[in-house]
């Protein structure tokens, strides 16, 4: 089928300007180095100041036994009964520390009946301060997503500098296949499309924590 004649001519000049090649404009523009100024206060201070500012928790602690303490304290202040959990070195420290709430394995009941989801993560952005999370951790998809409150544990090692590290690490962390889901999780769920009404806990947790342990010593 013929084209038409103003496309026919769109056609041809197209497939003139490919006859003739022109060199790269703006030549000396480096594409390697990043377009932000580097951190100058430190990833794990940088990451808290971020997510705080988006309305997360932050805790930092010095080693296990703090970590342990701290939650049992935050489940004690809240009222906390359930705990969903599928870590399974997460949960035998839970245990062994007495911690408050029953932990709840999610293939057994009902996730929307627990009172927090507590994970792990694939690591920590501090530019943006988000949290990087994916299906291959043992939380999978949705223990992230539809309790009302997620806890989240990370280690110093965990924070890292921007996005694009995030995803190397992923690159590197599963070589040969990539999880089916990656998932930034940037501060507590919220939306304005309602009326153009700020709502806190929409289409996931109304409040996120990350406890940030400290591997140094």
């Amino acid at each position: 089928m013929k084209a038409s004649g103003s496309k026919e001519k769109i056609l041809k000049r197209i497939r003139k300007a490919l006859e003739h090649k022109v060199s790269q404009p703006f030549s000396n523009i480096d594409n390697q180095n990043t377009l932000f100024t580097t951190h100058t206060e430190g990833l794990e201070m940088s990451f808290a100041r971020n997510f705080t500012e988006l309305g997360g928790h932050f805790m930092y602690c010095d080693d296990t036994t703090e970590l342990t303490e701290a939650l049992n304290l935050l489940a004690k202040e809240k009222g906390w009964k359930s705990a969903a959990c599928k870590e399974e070195n997460l949960i035998r420290l839970l245990e062994q520390k007495n911690f408050g709430p029953k932990i709840c394995n999610p293939d057994n009941v009902s996730i929307e009946t627990s009172d927090v989801g507590i994970t792990y993560c694939e690591g920590l952005i501090a530019r943006t301060g988000s949290i990087l999370l994916s299906s291959r951790l043992q939380s999978g998809r949705v223990l992230s997503i539809l309790p009302p409150v997620h806890i989240v544990i990370a280690f110093t090692s965990q924070v890292l500098s921007d996005l694009k590290d995030g995803f190397q690490v992923l690159k590197e962390r599963y070589p040969n296949q990539l999880p089916s889901m990656i998932n930034i999780a940037t501060g507590p769920s919220r939306t304005a499309d309602i009326e153009k009404t700020l709502v806190v806990g929409v289409h996931g947790p109304k409040e996120v924590y990350v406890y940030l342990v400290d591997e140094s010593i």
